[in-house]
């Protein structure tokens, strides 16, 4: 009997693995395990049983639905029935302790998107046991519907389907996703929604060894989340979409280990002639079920400007990465080389397996100058809201940034950082979410130490073309820029009207009821919640300044005149920082923060007290490449990138 052969090309090798490679795979796996890349079996079957909570809730949601839509039909509401259906890491089977599971709700033809928002929360939270429900967050302004909550303590994105085909769903436990014509008369975001399951199914049946495939995208997702390059929404690969690379390779060499996957997966990535598409399978045409279109750069220009092509394999074919731009795949290239010298030694025996697993250095010595992207508002709801729609916008900036002729690369950060301020006045409100100031900084005891932002799955909300509003948030300039306030230390607050000086040393003075003011409450705290994107900026050779107010404020102005932006209420600002100025919390216990350069001898003699002062002359960087000059923030509108001495 022939063997089958997996993917649209023969086998690379069909070799079996040697001693030395068995070895080194299951040196691959404990190297895992050691990393905490595995979950207990006791968090395993919590989430089992979740999900089977979760049935049973989709089932009731889905009965009052059809109550509520015909409630005189008793054998509808009788047979009416939800499936909840995973997929991500969860279907694909590498999960890890803390992982999200991405869900999905699939309903009859009769329950709508406005039902699902309306009755499924309520339902959730009077159905799970007691305390079980947290954070339980709807947005349905998502491109994607999605309700975000936790169920005792576990992290769901549950979106939702309803199958225009089926009256009602079949009760068979094996019923699956696979059939396209379930597809019909759905819209883009149902395709999509109904597609994450369909990908995550048909990944895992285009692969010669699930299990060797599982372990090496194992070891790809943690090299990916250490170097900081997993995150679609931010313009790098997500899960699915290093999952298909993975899936590729072992197509190739379908009898190797994990171990000879994750070197051959360096080695073929790095060299892959891009735009050349990775590819599962044939791409399907010609299958008339749906309207959404499938990848065809022959037909789409947008499809032909994808710089890091891969296809999902369910129909319709999508391009996975169509974020990738030209930084973050230069980035990426960057990684895969480091990661191929690893690997081969790795191989050969000359280094473990760690060594593929080390951090990024964006913070600590990746880049010199950075922008910070802040999303504020007053309460936490409405931050949940606006800091997701800012984050799904950071990567425009990122490819306006690129555009820039002084700009050679613009790397943002793959996760922001969620922080929480009090303020006690409307000027300590506008260093926070004007000038991004630290100093109001609290951690809540409940909640802990801020942190950063876990991948968002879901692009929030698509661009509207809603005119650019006139106004501008608490503590702008005209044109939108923020302005840094600069306060003394020295000056003192002057005391409240009605408290009197106190008296000099030694005065006699008589003491007076009247004279005594009334205690009052202590002022109410404002709680200002801000969401921070470092964007790292490496600047051409002999760049000597850099403006960045243009793209700046035209991606301002396109946010802000977003119909979700409340002005008031939420807040954005953009700074620029020098390494050395980032906040201490972007950087984990045993890394080391950047220091200003030392003061030379000639330029500390020529500050002394009665040097005679003269105009600075221009300073440049030292070292073999001129950097930008120091250019001082002239207008408001006016964002630079400030040297180091």
């Amino acid at each position: 009997m022939e063997e089958r052969v997996y993917g649209i090309t023969p086998p690379i090798s069909t070799a079996l693995p040697t001693e030395q490679e068995k070895r080194l795979n299951n040196a691959l796996h404990q190297e895992l395990r050691a990393q905490g890349t595995f979950e207990s079996p006791a968090e395993t079957e919590k989430r089992k049983e979740v999900l089977i909570q979760l049935e049973k809730i989709t089932n009731v949601f889905v009965q009052r639905a059809a109550q509520e839509k015909e409630p005189k039909n008793t054998i509808l509401i009788r047979d009416a029935i939800g499936r909840v259906f995973t997929y991500g890491s969860y279907r694909l089977g590498v999960y890890g302790p803390g992982s999200d599971m991405d869900t999905l709700v699939v309903a009859p033809k009769y329950v709508t998107v406005e039902q699902y928002f309306n009755i499924f929360p309520k339902v959730l939270v009077e159905m799970a046991p007691p305390g079980a429900i947290t954070d339980l967050t709807p947005v349905p302004e998502a491109f994607v519907p999605i309700i975000k909550f936790e169920f005792s303590g576990i992290s769901i994105d549950l979106i939702f389907c309803s199958i225009q085909t089926l009256k009602q769903l079949p009760a068979e436990k094996n019923w699956s996703l696979a059939d396209n014509n379930l597809l019909r008369g759905l819209s883009e975001n149902e395709v999509r929604s109904l597609n994450g399951t369909r990908v995550t199914d048909e990944i895992l049946n285009l692969v010669p060894e699930p299990a060797t495939f599982r372990l090496a995208l194992r070891a790809i997702k943690l090299w990916a989340q250490r170097k900081a390059i997993y995150a679609n929404i931010m313009g790098y690969p997500g899960g699915v979409a290093w999952a298909m690379l993975v899936a590729r390779v072992c197509q190739l060499y379908p009898k190797a280990t994990s171990a000879v996957i994750v070197n051959k997966f360096f080695n073929i990535m790095l060299k892959w002639p891009w735009p050349l598409p990775v590819l599962l399978k044939e791409i399907e045409y010609g299958c008339p079920v749906t309207r959404v279109p499938v990848w065809n750069p022959k037909l789409s220009h947008s499809d032909r400007n994808h710089r890091m092509p891969i296809i999902t394999p369910s129909y319709p074919s999508m391009c996975a990465t169509h974020n990738v731009g030209r930084s973050s795949m230069a980035v990426i290239q960057q990684e895969l080389e480091k990661g191929a010298q690893v690997t081969d030694e790795i191989m050969i025996g000359r280094r473990p397996w760690k060594d593929l697993f080390t951090k990024h250095t964006f913070f600590t010595s990746g880049f010199r100058y950075y922008l910070t992207v802040i999303a504020s508002s007053r309460t936490k709801k409405a931050q949940n809201a606006w800091s997701g729609f800012v984050e799904s916008r950071v990567r425009v900036l990122v490819n306006k940034l690129e555009m820039h002729p002084s700009i050679a690369l613009a790397r943002p950060f793959n996760k922001g950082y969620d922080r929480m301020h009090r303020c006690k006045s409307n000027a300590e409100v506008e260093e926070v979410v004007s000038a991004g100031s630290l100093a109001y900084l609290y951690n809540p005891p409940a909640d802990g130490e801020a942190g950063s932002k876990t991948e968002i799955k879901t692009e929030t909300m698509s661009e509207d073309g809603v005119p650019v509003k006139q106004e501008n948030s608490a503590g702008e300039a005209e044109h939108g820029m923020p302005i840094k306030q600069e306060h003394s230390d020295d000056a003192l607050p002057a005391p409240p009207p009605n408290i009197k000086p106190e008296p000099a040393d030694g005065a006699d003075v008589d003491v007076k009821l009247e004279d005594i003011p009334e205690k009052k409450d202590e002022p109410e705290y404002m709680e200002i919640y801000t969401t921070n994107h470092y964007i790292g900026l490496q600047l051409v050779d002999g760049a000597k300044s850099l403006d960045l107010s243009r793209e700046v404020n035209d991606w301002k102005a396109m946010c802000m005149s977003n119909d979700l932006f409340k002005e008031g209420l939420m807040f954005l600002s953009i700074q620029h920082v020098k390494n050395t100025a980032l906040p201490d919390d972007v950087f984990e216990p045993g890394e080391t923060k950047p220091r200003p350069a030392k003061k030379s001898l000639k330029r500390v003699a020529s500050e002394e007290p009665g040097s005679k002062q003269q105009p600075p002359a221009k300073r440049q960087v030292q070292g073999k490449t001129p950097g930008p000059q120091l250019q001082r923030q002239q207008q408001p509108t006016s964002t630079t990138a400030a040297a180091a001495g």
